[in-house]
């Protein structure tokens, strides 16, 4: 997993929680800046996914992990 400067553990929450947590947390961040998610809910696959293409942010990673789910965005 890459560097990242702030990380979200959204473990636990379902749809659309992940999603709209990470908005809140990239809202704050600087452009540039890369931030790491920890999901557990199998749909923030495809959530994520679409996410970054509607915002213009990118998603540089997208990988799961013994049940979890990790998401390297930097914001745009």
């Amino acid at each position: 997993m890459a560097d990242f400067d702030q990380q979200l553990d959204a473990s636990g929450l379902n749809c659309p929680l992940p999603i709209l947590r990470a908005k809140k947390t990239l809202n704050a961040m600087s452009s540039g800046q890369v931030l790491h998610v920890v999901a557990t809910d199998p749909g923030s696959v495809r959530d994520f996914d679409a996410f970054a293409k509607q915002t213009g942010n990118q998603l540089m990673e997208s990988k799961e992990d013994g049940g979890k789910f990790h998401f390297l965005i930097k914001k745009s």
